[in-house]
């Protein structure tokens, strides 16, 4: 009986701590959590067609006259050119970006709501927002700490353990970097940063490469999709920002390393350049369409539900 009852206690507390920690698994990488919701920043402007060509089209809206085809969107206030480029092995799109105010780089929740494993695709998140041009984020929500600013509301104010920087964007679209154990997210809102980014690491610092040739985000392999997002301080103040997406995982594109991206990255002339969430979740979108190949296990084409974008529109 004493054996009974000793082992019976033993398989009981066994499977407490099983219980609890498949819970905490779940709670983090399954789960869903809605906080709070966010209202949409998006402001609809009438368009009238002028032209019926399906790869050329020009508008008339608020914004001044549009002028975009299949890689490029120009009006008054907005230019996007999307390019593709090569390496020996991997595919990687390019996305020159020129906006006259800093409000039209904005970021959008999933759900429009804040939370944990809240998520949704980047083209469903950027359609329900009228972007024009998107990619992923940092994918806050597969997280519970480090600082999270979004459109100049701060949503998590828990810094994370990690000797990586995060990307800040300041109220008049500055870029900047910066190591939450130096700050508080309450001194960063207060110094007018609107979007904080905390994946990483910086690739790009000054105009110099910040990241080593054996440099890996926790992954095993060295090869992977990724996204990035750079800043081209010009002369004039204007605002220009380079993007960049790379295929990989399959076996049409094998994806870069972190210093590949930093290469490709300087060669724009960037002053900073970040490092986004990558893998399964790197994913560019223009003009209402999925431009690369998002993949996570090399054989299915598909996008990976992510919990926030960065996106350019109105």
């Amino acid at each position: 009986m004493r054996f009974f009852k000793k082992h019976f206690f033993t398989l009981l507390c066994s499977a407490a701590l099983l219980s609890a920690s498949t819970y905490t698994l779940l709670k983090t990488f399954v789960l869903s959590e809605a906080i709070s919701t966010v209202q949409a920043t998006t402001s609809n402007s009438s368009t009238s067609s002028t032209s019926s060509s399906p790869t050329s089209s020009t508008t008339s809206t608020s914004t001044g006259e549009v002028t975009q085809t299949d890689t490029s969107y120009k009006d008054d206030n907005i230019s996007v050119t999307i390019t593709t480029g090569q390496t020996d092995d991997t595919t990687y799109y390019v996305a020159d970006i020129q906006v006259s105010d800093a409000s039209y780089l904005k970021t959008a929740l999933a759900n429009d709501t804040y939370g944990t494993n809240v998520t949704a695709t980047t083209s469903s998140i950027a359609a329900s927002n009228n972007a024009i041009f998107a990619i992923n984020g940092d994918y806050y929500g597969a997280n519970s700490t480090g600082y999270v600013i979004k459109n100049g509301v701060l949503y998590r104010d828990s810094s994370r353990n990690s000797d990586y920087e995060d990307l800040v964007v300041y109220s008049d679209g500055s870029f900047g970097t910066v190591n939450e154990s130096d700050t508080t997210a309450q001194e960063l809102l207060d110094s007018g940063v609107v979007q904080t980014f905390a994946f990483g690491p910086t690739l790009v610092k000054n105009g110099e490469i910040a990241v080593s040739t054996s440099e890996e985000v926790g992954q095993a392999m060295a090869d992977n999709p990724r996204t990035a997002i750079g800043i081209i301080e010009e002369s004039d103040g204007s605002l220009h920002y380079i993007v960049i997406v790379s295929d990989g995982r399959s076996d049409e594109s094998a994806g870069l390393t972190l210093y590949e991206m930093a290469e490709l990255m300087q060669s724009y002339g960037v002053t900073t350049a970040y490092n986004l969430d990558g893998g399964g979740s790197s994913t560019m979108y223009f003009n209402g369409q999925v431009v690369n190949k998002p993949t996570t296990n090399g054989t299915t084409i598909k996008e990976r539900a992510v919990s926030d974008i960065v996106y350019i529109g109105y």
